[in-house]
């Protein structure tokens, strides 16, 4: 796997962009936070004219700087806006060059048709907004997107959805470059997940809510302290006092997932976590989980097309040393 640098980040505002989405950028790597032991981004907004620029919502932003700046920023970052807009050349020619250079490009929400209008989605899996993945497909047909992910890792192009799916890419970015803590530190600040069920693999699965049925959440909270233990459905069911029938039933119409696929994908959540930030061998990490042995263990880390080995050396801590 390619491993980008993460010192410099451009963050590029276009007319009719997103207030939120191009927060999010300066939120991740616009605020000096070394005195958290995280390392200081170079960090600028940058725009075809600089000057003021039109947002959404009636607001103004006084850019200071040109598309130059973003020359040699190791990622270039477009937020959203309309999609309908026409996307100017120059700055479909700074994408392209970006990527060509070996630096990466990033969209959160509806850039992604920024990035598909330069080609650079060609071929490649990529997402955006679930509202506008139809339209994406319909636009540019060459392009793989998938409506049912939170982001895609494709090496040099990433692409995130909706809204808040920029903050789960942007501290991707963070992992991936400086390790689990300097994203963690980020996102305690930011007083959000660290990251929200996915890791290494291109595609991340969008999270499962929290059951509605109150009685289902406090099922799934009780799990939770047990992920090591026997969790079938049968024991899940004498815990809520229903039958296994009804648990089911239940289960599926408060959180739509089965209880088997919701403690499967809990207990994955709960292996990457400790692949991040504990040199735990697989094996023991695998029992902590509840998956007995490491080859179960890998066994699910290959359904997200990777290893547990690989994944930590992507994106453990500095601390942390694989032992298994």
């Amino acid at each position: 796997m390619t491993r980008y640098p993460l010192r410099s980040v451009a963050a590029v505002a276009l007319p009719g962009v997103s207030p939120f989405e191009l927060s999010v950028l300066c939120e991740v790597f616009g605020i000096d936070r070394t005195g958290d032991g995280v390392p200081a981004f170079d960090f600028a907004v940058v725009a075809e004219r600089p000057g003021l620029v039109p947002m959404k919502a009636g607001l103004t932003i006084d850019v200071a700087h040109g598309l130059d700046r973003a020359a040699e920023a190791d990622v270039v970052a477009i937020a959203a806006r309309p999609a309908d807009l026409p996307t100017p050349e120059a700055v479909k020619r700074l994408v392209r060059e970006t990527v060509e250079r070996g630096a990466r490009v990033l969209s959160i929400c509806t850039a992604a048709f920024v990035l598909a209008e330069a080609g650079l989605l060609d071929g490649r899996p990529c997402t955006t907004h679930w509202m506008y993945t139809a339209d994406l497909a319909a636009r540019h047909p060459r392009a793989r997107v998938d409506p049912d992910v939170l982001y895609v890792d494709d090496g040099a192009v990433v692409t995130s959805a909706g809204t808040a799916a920029g903050i789960d890419a942007c501290l991707h970015l963070v992992r991936q470059a400086h390790g689990a803590t300097a994203a963690a530190r980020i996102a305690r600040r930011m007083v959000v997940p660290p990251h929200r069920d996915g890791g290494q693999a291109q595609y991340v699965a969008t999270p499962l809510p929290r059951a509605a049925d109150d009685g289902i959440a406090a099922l799934q909270e009780w799990a939770l302290a047990r992920l090591d233990e026997d969790l079938s459905v049968e024991r899940l069911a004498r815990r809520a006092l229903v039958s296994p029938r009804t648990l089911a039933r239940r289960f599926t119409e408060s959180c739509g997932a089965t209880p088997a696929a919701w403690v499967a994908r809990m207990r994955l959540q709960r292996a990457q976590e400790l692949l991040e930030t504990t040199s735990l061998p697989v094996d023991a990490i695998a029992a902590e989980v509840g998956w007995g042995t490491g080859a179960v263990l890998r066994h699910h880390f290959g359904k997200l097309g990777t290893t547990p080995l690989a994944y930590r050396r992507t994106f453990a801590g500095p601390p942390a040393r694989a032992s298994a």
